[in-house]
């Protein structure tokens, strides 16, 4: 059954009858009683976060989910640049029934394996919303039209392209081999950076500065796997962020929308760009990790005698406090993306204090950590990547940097407000 023609036929069925089938436990759906206007927006990009792919795999995935649901509440209120279409609607039509329509259609895009648990959950959700069933259907219709363009425009954008890093190594020389972690995201396709390198920063720390000896044996001395200098709290504000990919950000972005109360659309903007500068991030950290290629602590530390810098001691044995991720170190991926985020919390902010957010993970159950300021939650993030013994203090302040500006740049420079581009074209305002 095709999505555009579920919609007559879920409202000829009793809501007891209704149920997603075969979901999954990837999915998991919430109830949907109540739901409208902005929450519709922010269900479905929980439905994204559940179902998305490990780490920056799931950003991705998250942008296209968010942009479709953007595009296809704005086609109908027209109060911004799309990001890519702009189609025109029927009257009357759903605004939620094609925000829910544009996340379903992009995730059984995405997932094809699951695509039939999506149409379902699709179905079952435009049951609970309050509109006349043409307005559904013609929502249903136009979202998931706009979802197949998202989607068709992401086709050929790189993240499927075959992994060609090249280990280096010389003749005869043994390597280690497990497979390293997004090497081919330094030419996947950003959406809306001009390109991936567009933010690099300059080079890592010099081996024989003040500063790399200094780096070095902070982490050394907080990062290692059996420390006594780490305490409890800092072991657990590392195990906590050891999370990836778009859960350990996107629950903050969502209680904040509902916090501020906003519209259906404002909160699609606002979930779109925060997805995107998310994305973004992730592939401009990458570009600059597999460009300067720096070593790991674990690989620094146990080569301390070779760095030409007397004041960094060899330990033969030190380990991380968990496994090292598959990817160069320079610099800090999570900072980038908490950089970001933190840009994009603070422009719905507008200049008022944030409410208290919080978040849960799964690397640390039990525990919920709680901010009421960006620079808190960012300082955080940095400080966990240190005591987990993955990323040295200069790599996490030139990530949370790199973070920021290119939220600002998303910011500034996609689905702005029509009134804008028009005064900034010298159009006559009405």
């Amino acid at each position: 059954m095709k999505l555009t023609e579920s919609v007559e036929y879920t409202r000829s069925l009793s809501r007891a009858r209704l149920r997603v089938a075969a979901a999954g436990a990837m999915l998991c759906w919430v109830g949907w009683a109540g739901v409208a206007g902005a929450d519709t927006v922010t269900d479905w990009d929980a439905k994204a976060v559940a179902a998305a792919s490990p780490a920056a795999s799931g950003e991705r995935e998250s942008a296209i989910v968010n942009l479709a649901m953007f595009d296809a509440v704005n086609s109908i209120e027209q109060r911004y640049q799309p990001y890519l279409v702009k189609l025109a609607p029927a009257s009357p039509t759903s605004a939620e029934a094609a925000a829910a329509s544009a996340a379903a259609t992009a995730l059984a895009g995405l997932h094809p394996e699951s695509a039939a648990s999506f149409k379902a959950a699709l179905s079952e959700y435009i049951a609970h919303l309050d509109a006349a069933p043409e307005a559904l259907a013609n929502g249903v219709r136009l979202g998931e039209a706009v979802a197949l363009k998202i989607l068709e425009a992401r086709t050929n954008d790189g993240a499927s392209a075959v992994d060609p890093y090249r280990p280096k190594t010389r003749p005869g020389q043994y390597v280690p081999t497990p497979p390293v972690v997004a090497s081919t995201w330094p030419t996947l396709r950003p959406f809306v950076l001009a390109s991936p390198s567009q933010f690099r920063p300059g080079p890592p720390t010099p081996l024989k500065s003040r500063e790399w000896a200094a780096d070095y044996n902070e982490i050394k001395e907080l990062g290692g796997k059996t420390t006594s200098k780490r305490s409890a709290q800092q072991t657990e504000t590392a195990r906590f962020w050891l999370m990836v990919g778009p859960q350990a950000y996107h629950p903050l972005a969502r209680q904040l929308v509902l916090d501020r109360h906003l519209n259906l659309l404002d909160c699609a903007r606002f979930m779109a760009l925060f997805a995107v500068a998310l994305t973004d991030s992730a592939i401009a950290v990458f570009d600059a990790k597999y460009h300067y290629e720096f070593w790991r602590p674990v690989t620094a530390i146990r080569n301390g005698d070779v760095d030409d810098n007397p004041d960094t001691e060899r330990d033969a044995t030190w380990q991380p406090l968990d496994a090292t991720p598959m990817h160069p170190e320079y610099p800090c991926a999570h900072c980038i993306l908490s950089g970001a985020a933190g840009v994009l919390l603070e422009s719905v902010a507008a200049g008022q204090p944030l409410p208290e957010l919080s978040l849960t993970s799964p690397t640390a159950p039990g525990v919920t950590h709680h901010w009421s300021n960006v620079d808190d939650f960012t300082a955080e993030v940095a400080n966990a990547r240190i005591w987990a013994g993955f990323h040295y203090r200069n790599s996490t302040r030139v990530g949370t940097a790199m973070g920021r500006e290119v939220a600002q740049y998303v910011l500034a420079h996609t689905m702005q407000p029509l009134a804008a581009t028009a005064a900034r074209r010298g159009a006559p305002q009405s």
